[in-house]
């Protein structure tokens, strides 16, 4: 009787596999959710003064450009583990 090594036989995909499908995943769904709500809020706005939308302005534009850079190295800072204070 031979003693043979045991394999693995669970194939999990590598962490960063799993980090960019949950990435994408999140991702899309708060892309589409935010798409939503400002497509509704804008058809809202256009019934209610019964013309055309207001164009966004560059100011808001950039706005969301530096909350979206500030979320995107909060979620960075979470992929580091605690520091080590000396």
């Amino acid at each position: 009787m031979s003693i043979q090594p045991q394999r693995s036989i669970s194939r999990q995909p590598d962490a960063p596999v799993q980090n960019y499908l949950v990435g994408i995943l999140v991702g899309g769904l708060f892309g589409l959710l935010s798409a939503y709500f400002y497509s509704r809020a804008s058809e809202d706005d256009r019934i209610r003064t019964g013309g055309s939308g207001k164009r966004v302005s560059t100011g808001e534009v950039l706005g969301l450009l530096v909350a979206a850079v500030a979320m995107v190295r909060q979620i960075t800072e979470m992929g580091r583990g605690p520091s080590k204070k000396s």
